[in-house]
Order: C-alpha cells, then sequence, then structure tokens
C-alpha cells in the first residue's frame, strides 16, 4: 500500500532522538528475514515486530527510519495490508513510520514490513574485495550505535526499547555471516543454490543500536572456552595471539559484576576503516585492527568492550543524554579488570591518570568548555553523533573514582557496583535513578552527611573539567613526568644526554603517557623533534597509540617531512581517536590545510560514513 505524506511531527517525550512511543505500544520481539544484495549494496526483505499495547485505544505504532523504502506492512496473522504514513526526512532523525494496527489486535499483534535500505544506509558500510585484506571477497559491516539502527530495520530505534530478536540472513556461499547474536547453523537457500541462510537467536533483550551483522571472507580461531576471533585470515593469528587473554578478562568481570548471561563472547577485527576502538555488539565484540600491534598493550579496549556486557548492554542508559551511564561505568570496570590482570591499584591509577589528560584535551581543546562537556547534555534536536566525545566516558569515570573514595573505597564500592547491575539488569535507566539506588544502598553514608560534599549539579549540568579531580597514585606516572620535563627543558647541548634506554625502560602505556604529558606541553621546535627521533627512533614505532601522539607533536612542531605520514597514517585507518585530531591539527597548520582537504576528498569513499562527515564538517569545516 503506496505510503501518505505527511508533515513532520514532534519527537518522543522521553528521548530527544527517536520519534517513538514506547509507552503506547511497544516492540518486543524482531524477527529479521533479511538478504545481503551486495550488487546493489542494500539489505531487502522483511522484519516481523511483535508489538504490545501499553495504553487502551492506541490504534497505530510510530517507528524510527532513515532513507528506508518501504514497500508494504502487513498484519501477519492473516496478510493483510495495513495503511501507513512516512514522514517527513530530517536530516539527523530521519523519517517517522506510523503503521495502522490491525483492527482485530487486542493487547499484541506481529506487524511484517517489507522494505529495503539505501545503498547509502548510515549504519552499513559496503567494501569491494579490493578494499580487504584479502581482495577475495566484498565485505559489509554494520555501526548501529549511535541512533543507525533505524537505517538498516525499521524500528523503535532508543535504547528505552529492549526487546529480544532472530534473524535469517541470505548471502553469497562464499562468505561468512555473523550476527549480534548466537549462531544456529545454515541452510540451503531454498530456489537459489548459490546462497545460504543463516540463522541467529538473540534471547537477552537488547536496544537496537545493538543489533550488528558482518558478512565476508573471515574465519575463526579459538581463544578461549566461550570465545573466538574472527578476521580475514590475513589478520586471524596475529588476532588469536594478541586476545587470548579474554578469557582470564571474563572471569575477572564475572567476579565484580556478576555472570556472564550472553553465553558466546567472540571477538571480530573488522577491516581499518571501522571508525571505533571496539563496539559492544553482544556475543560479538567488533574491535579496530590497530590493536593489532603484536605486544598486548592495548588489551584495555577488548577489556571495555568486555565491561559493557554488564553496563550498557545489560543495563542501559534510557537516552543518550544519560551516555554517561553507560560509557563512565564501563571505563570505571575495564580499568579494575585491567588492573586485576596487569598492575593493580597503581596501574589502575595511572590509566586514570592518562584519561584526565584525555579529558582535559576533549574539554578545554576541543569542546571549548562547551555545552557538550555536560555529563548529562541537551541533545534536543542534536544528533548524537555530533555530541560524541570523551566527557561520557573520562567525566563519567571520574566522578565514580570519587564517589569510590567518599564512601570508604574499593572494598565498598564494588558491592555497590555488583548490586547496581542486579537491580537494573534488563532495564534502561536514567540518571536520577541511579543516583536514587546509590542513596538507597548508601543510606547509612546519606544519614552521616558523606555525600553532602558532593557538587552533583555541577558534576551533571557544569560546563568544563569535573569540579574535583579524584586523588590519584602517580607512582607509574612519575618517571614519564621526570622524562617529560628532561625535554621540556633540554637545550641543544643538552640532546647528547639523552639514551635509548630512557624509553625502553618504560612500558608500553608510560610510553603513551610520556607522549600526553608532551603534548600538553607548548609545541616543540622542529630541531628538537629531530633530536628526539634520533634517539628513540619513534617514526619507526608500529603500535598506534604512540604512533598517533608522535605524528601530533610533529605536526605542531611543524616538521615538514611529518606531513606525508600523518596522511598515511589517517588513511590507512579509520578510527576516529586518530584520525579526528590528526585531521584537527593538519587544518590548524597552513602549510598542511589543503593538503589534509585533498586527502579527504580522494578518500572519502573509501572512510566510514560517520567518520567522513565528522572530519569534513567539523575538523576541515568544509559543506557536508
Amino acid at each position: 500500500m503506496a505510503a501518505e505524506s505527511e508533515k513532520p511531527q514532534g519527537l518522543s517525550p522521553t528521548d530527544p532522538c527517536s520519534y517513538s512511543r514506547p509507552d503506547e505500544c511497544v516492540v518486543t520481539q524482531i524477527d529479521l528475514d533479511l538478504d545481503v544484495d551486495f550488487k546493489t549494496s542494500t539489505l531487502k526483505g522483511q522484519v516481523h515486530l511483535t508489538l504490545k499495547k501499553k495504553k487502551e485505544g492506541i490504534d497505530h505504532v510510530l517507528l524510527d527510519t532513515r532513507e528506508v523504502t518501504v514497500k508494504k506492512v502487513t498484519d501477519q496473522a492473516n496478510g493483510q495490508e495495513l495503511s501507513f504514513t512516512l514522514g517527513e526526512h530530517d536530516s539527523n532523525f530521519g523519517s517517522k513510520l506510523d503503521v495502522r494496527l490491525p483492527s482485530t489486535a487486542e493487547r499484541s499483534c506481529v506487524v511484517s514490513v517489507e522494505y529495503e535500505t539505501s545503498p547509502q544506509c548510515s549504519a552499513l558500510q559496503w567494501l569491494r574485495k579490493e578494499q580487504t585484506a584479502g581482495k577475495r571477497q566484498p565485505y559489509l559491516f554494520s555501526q548501529c550505535q549511535a541512533i543507525h539502527c533505524r537505517s538498516m530495520i525499521p524500528c523503535q530505534d532508543t535504547p528505552a526499547v529492549k526487546c529480544a530478536y532472530s534473524a535469517k540472513i541470505s548471502a553469497p556461499r562464499e562468505v561468512t555471516v555473523l550476527m549480534s547474536a548466537l549462531r544456529l547453523g545454515s541452510d540451503p537457500h531454498p530456489t537459489d543454490s548459490s546462497k545460504l541462510i543463516h540463522k541467529f537467536e538473540q534471547k537477552v533483550p537488547i536496544a537496537s543500536y545493538l543489533i550488528a551483522i558482518v558478512s565476508g571472507d573471515i574465519e575463526s580461531r579459538d581463544i578461549g572456552p566461550r570465545s573466538k576471533v574472527w578476521s580475514e585470515k590475513e589478520m586471524v593469528d596475529m588476532a588469536a595471539f594478541e586476545f587470548e587473554e579474554t578469557e582470564h578478562m571474563l572471569i575477572s568481570a564475572e567476579a565484580l559484576m556478576g555472570p556472564y548471561v550472553w553465553g558466546q563472547y567472540d571477538l571480530l577485527v573488522l577491516p581499518p576503516s571501522f571508525p571505533y576502538g571496539g563496539m559492544e555488539n553482544p556475543c560479538l565484540t567488533f574491535v579496530t585492527p590497530t590493536l593489532l600491534a603484536g605486544d598486548k598493550s592495548l588489551a584495555n579496549v577488548v577489556a571495555h568492550e568486555i565491561a559493557h556486557s554488564w553496563t550498557g548492554n545489560l543495563v542501559t542508559n534510557s537516552n543518550f543524554e544519560h551516555f554517561w551511564l553507560n560509557e563512565g561505568h564501563t571505563v570505571f570496570v575495564e580499568r579494575k579488570i585491567a588492573g586485576r590482570l596487569h598492575g593493580g591499584e597503581p596501574m589502575r591509577h595511572f590509566t586514570g591518570i592518562g584519561g584526565w589528560k584525555s579529558l582535559q584535551y576533549g574539554v578545554v581543546d576541543v569542546l571549548k568548555n562547551g555545552p557538550y562537556t555536560k555529563l548529562i547534555p541537551d541533545l534536543c534536536g542534536v544528533d548524537p553523533d555530533d555530541a560524541f566525545s570523551v566527557v561520557p566516558y573520562e567525566k563519567g569515570f571520574a566522578l565514580l573514582m570519587y564517589l569510590e573514595k567518599l564512601v570508604g573505597g574499593p572494598e565498598v564500592f564494588e558491592p555497590f557496583l555488583r548490586a547496581y547491575i542486579e537491580r537494573f539488569q534488563g532495564d534502561s535507566i536514567v540518571t536520577d535513578q541511579w543516583k536514587e539506588f546509590l542513596f538507597s544502598y548508601f543510606k547509612d553514608k546519606v544519614d552521616s552527611g558523606v555525600f553532602d560534599e558532593v557538587e552533583w549539579d555541577k558534576w551533571f549540568f557544569g560546563q568544563g573539567m569535573p569540579p574535583v579531580k579524584p586523588d590519584y597514585d602517580n607512582s607509574l606516572a612519575v618517571p614519564c613526568a621526570d622524562l617529560c620535563q628532561r625535554w621540556v627543558k633540554a637545550t641543544e647541548d643538552d640532546y647528547s644526554l639523552f639514551k635509548a634506554e630512557d624509553m625502553t625502560a618504560l612500558s608500553t602505556a608510560q610510553k603513551r603517557e610520556f607522549l600526553s604529558l608532551l603534548l600538553l606541553e607548548e609545541p616543540f621546535s622542529a630541531e628538537k623533534i629531530q633530536a628526539m627521533e634520533s634517539v628513540y627512533n619513534l617514526n619507526a614505532v608500529k603500535n598506534s597509540e604512540i604512533r598517533f601522539s608522535w605524528l601530533r607533536m610533529c605536526i605542531r612542531a611543524q616538521c615538514e617531512d611529518c606531513i606525508p605520514r600523518a596522511l598515511e597514517f589517517v588513511t590507512e585507518q579509520g578510527r576516529m581517536k586518530f584520525v579526528r585530531p590528526i585531521y584537527r591539527d593538519l587544518y590548524n597548520w597552513e602549510k598542511s590545510r589543503q593538503r589534509a582537504i585533498d586527502n579527504l576528498q580522494a578518500n572519502r569513499e573509501q572512510m566510514h560514513n560517520t567518520t567522513a562527515k565528522l572530519v569534513a564538517t567539523k575538523d576541515l569545516h568544509l559543506k557536508n
């Protein structure tokens, strides 16, 4: 039935980024039946939505879509077509799909939406086989966080709604298909012998942003009793080595947070254009290949995604204004996991110090102490991608670190974390609910006035840096600070006093901290940069975190020979943590500005659409 035209109407009163009204009618189950079409770069098929009315007299359901072609909507019970209207397109939020419910529906029903995604679907990246490592088969992967699922599936695209899902995905026999769900095997396609139908089931209710799909020439290695690592075969053995501590991390996380409920915990190493360090898709964490440093030094990213299995996936922010509930808690747990495995409390505090410096850069240099430096920002009319920053991660962590000491230390605060998960698992919550539970759990502390000193409004709604800096153990940071200051104060006559052993004596984490400290100082001269390179051979380092900081130092020193290396770095991988600051630095230097713009324009089609959009509009100040 053809869609009728409609003027756009308001967004949800409980989620400023969604048209859905789950308070009226809510999706309780999603069942997908889709075909992966590499020729047209589309997914096509049906989504079957099980609906439950929450109020009397409700005769329609509101869904989120973005650039999806809706062909028809039917009542699954009898095949009768249902009328629907598709609202005007909004560049941030897509279009509202308003479906008239079957007249026979009482409390629940199932509606089937036949649709096709756009080749420009913001949730999906389609790679030609030439863009993959093996160059044998094309590749597809999704990234639905924050509000991109609506471009892949008509749904209630708000984290306030959590539901189970199943999927039947047909794809060419030559590719493997994985999803954020348990694998149930594959069957021959009934009418096309060149395809298989892959089956999946996710029984634990999840938010829409956690639905994920990948299809490509990938294979796996076992890395634990409940874990595999997947990637193209060119990287799979290196990935298995890099992530062999995964089971130890899971056990450590369970000791803190309770049982792991998802069954399988697999890792997928994606192609280089993946825009994030990792994505916590249930059963199948996506990670960037920039983690493959060959020395297991970047395992904190895996610890972070494992922690999300509880903080984010089980207990979820109800909308993205409260994103810190997901990310602040996850960073907090991640650092506890990493500390328990390597270095104890000094290492946990050391990574917290590094996080504080990242927060300073993000708050002061990038966001200019603006409105998105609030722990709870106002996202009315704002695409959450445009507000994405380090703030919910590190400001949220700082608050939890501060509160932990305030109530008596880890032995007092860690039981609260577990109780928090047990109380809210399966729920989507806002900050007030978290705070109310904190106060009820620590009632004795409330009564004795322990929390009276906490400036809650400044923590939640204040712009700029947090009102309090946690008291960190800096024992591991001292050697980094000492070496930093030696270089800051060094004159040309002092360069011969530096030795390669200065760096080899530091752990990889300390090397990163040393360089991050230097980035907080005034830019070095090109001559001092050359002296550092002569002693430490930093241009040859493969570790992506160290390489990133070193390139930023070189750009700030206006070393012209670093421009090609910087452009190569932002082209060979697409992790926004690295790509965006490098592009910003190149833009701020007049000599490299046009080369940066030219490089983006030459490589934009190879980049993930989210990365390309933000680099163009926010970092290079181009019209999108």
